[in-house]
């Protein structure tokens, strides 16, 4: 691979021409905040089924008085 010029992690494929970033702290960091994304997802899925959860149970408490 042949480094890009002006570039200290980007290197370009002599087969292809493809241009190939080697930065993986970078990438590291990039699928880090994609966890961290889905987790929050997941999360707030979470408090909604549990509000959900509540809202029944007091309808369910109302009708009973």
């Amino acid at each position: 691979m042949i480094r890009v010029e002006g570039h200290k992690n980007l290197y370009r494929d002599e087969k292809s021409g493809a241009i190939i970033n080697c930065d993986t702290a970078s990438y590291n960091k990039y699928v880090n905040m994609l966890q961290q994304k889905e987790l929050q997802k997941s999360e707030i899925e979470r408090m909604k089924n549990d509000i959900d959860e509540i809202k029944s149970l007091l309808k369910e408490l109302i009708n009973k008085q």
